[in-house]
């Protein structure tokens, strides 16, 4: 037997092992979860509301969206353009610089910016870098730095800003230096590859394609900051921040005290004992409300640009590759998401705020091992630090919650496991964790 067909034999009885593995462990699920446990059926039925709320605003809006842009880098844009810029050989200052700005461009969540890493990591962007965009992504978020800075305090938005912008250089720094004998294999084999062949558009109307492409994600999964004032069918008022929504009800995370809450409690109504919602008039609001005109126009540029540039074996081509970064990814996002709210549901913010209360190292790692696994749609991670502050949080480990939680999250690290391993996926978790701990204690420390 050779080597060849003996590490083709193993790799296809590992990935046996691990099909019945996943059989065996749904199916002790299933055996022995009690349901008769009112703690649990109220965590089955808050991981079912969470993977609502993300179906019904966050997968149409963003992660379809984003998943056409990963078929497109694979499609349409060069590879000698992306190791030019973003390749493990290219100039360090300039590919990181690209990548934390490309990353901070999109403003997606955690799960959102996967696609578009994998598509950019598969066509021959240095891991480095591509880590770079990973995180830079969620973190780099301008409007959420902004209102961390507002709500939080301006030292914290400050502080987050820096460490959100460092973490993307640093990380993708150590991931390079880490797996360097890797990258070094990968690279020969990029090599010997055939050269590619010459792109069949000129450049300008690549980047007018992928502008319109990014504009339409931008626009339609546009977040609305939440900041409401409730009216409710029985006569009732209060200021609160709109958290999640779903086809009958709605959560929302006070601002003051109300019906014999205090303020920074969630508290669900059901839609039809609400009698208005008065939304806070701002800008963002303002292209929140216009986001589906705004990407339906650029959908219609796109549409047409296919249409006049592209040719059918090209868009169908595109397609395939959409498609299989769907198969591959979408799954675990959902699953991973089904979970975090089941777990999240058992783990109550009052048990979590406890164990954060000073600026110890304990305290800060908890606060970024939670937010390493916990899911953060676009913002929310700001009322939901505003509540723990007032459930006696600690500034350190907030801000280590802040610049750990939006990067990471549970569904995160199931995506990443299948695009570039386990050992990576650990070890980009890992560095997060570590870099999101140091820099809290230190901001604690400071206070």
């Amino acid at each position: 037997m050779t080597a060849g067909t003996f590490a083709t034999g193993w790799n296809r009885l590992s990935g046996e092992w691990k099909t019945f593995a996943w059989m065996v462990g749904v199916f002790l699920l299933a055996y022995y979860l009690p349901l008769s446990n009112p703690k649990v059926t109220a965590a089955i039925q808050e991981a079912f509301r969470l993977l609502q709320w993300y179906a019904r605003n966050h997968t149409l809006a963003c992660v379809v969206p984003a998943l056409f842009i990963a078929g497109a880098v694979i499609t349409f844009l060069s590879q000698a353009s992306v190791m030019r810029y973003l390749g493990p050989n290219s100039n360090k200052l300039t590919a990181y610089s690209v990548a934390s700005v490309s990353g901070g461009i999109l403003a997606v969540c955690s799960c959102s910016v996967l696609p578009v890493f994998a598509g950019i990591y598969r066509l021959g962007a240095g891991l480095g870098p591509a880590s770079a965009f990973l995180y830079s992504g969620p973190a780099i978020n301008i409007l959420a730095i902004f209102l961390t800075a507002r709500v939080l305090g301006f030292s914290i938005g400050l502080w987050r800003a820096i460490g959100a912008v460092a973490f993307a250089f640093v990380i993708g720094l150590l991931m390079a230096t880490i797996f360097r004998r890797e990258e070094g294999e990968r690279v020969a084999a990029q090599a010997a590859l055939p050269e590619p062949e010459a792109p069949k558009r000129p450049l300008w109307k690549t980047t007018i394609f992928f502008v319109c492409l990014v504009a339409f994600l931008v626009f339609s999964d546009w977040y609305n900051p939440g900041d409401v004032v409730v009216r409710t069918a029985s006569g009732g008022q209060f200021a609160a921040v709109a958290l999640q929504e779903t086809r009958d009800d709605m959560t929302f995370q006070l601002k003051e005290d109300w019906a014999g809450h205090r303020s920074g409690e969630k508290v669900t109504l059901a839609k039809k004992d609400l009698a208005g919602i008065q939304e806070a008039k701002t800008w963002v609001i303002a292209v929140y409300h216009a986001r589906w005109y705004l990407a339906g126009l650029m959908g219609l540029a796109v549409l047409l640009m296919t249409w006049r540039w592209m040719d059918r074996a090209e868009v169908g081509q595109w397609m395939r590759n959409t498609w299989d970064f769907t198969k591959l990814l979408v799954p675990l996002l959902f699953g991973g998401v089904f979970v975090v709210g089941f777990i999240s549901a058992l783990i109550p913010e009052t048990y979590v705020a406890s164990l954060v209360g000073d600026n110890s190292l304990k305290s800060n790692l908890v606060a970024s091992v939670v937010g390493a696994f916990w899911y953060f749609a676009t913002l929310t991670e700001i009322p939901i630090c505003e509540a723990l502050g007032k459930l006696g949080m600690a500034p350190g480990p907030m801000l280590a919650l802040l610049l750990a939680g939006p990067a990471v999250s549970l569904p995160n690290m199931l995506v990443l496991r299948s695009v570039m391993g386990t050992k990576k996926m650990l070890v980009f978790t890992g560095l997060v964790i570590v870099m999101a701990t140091i820099t809290g204690m230190i901001y604690g420390a400071l206070r």
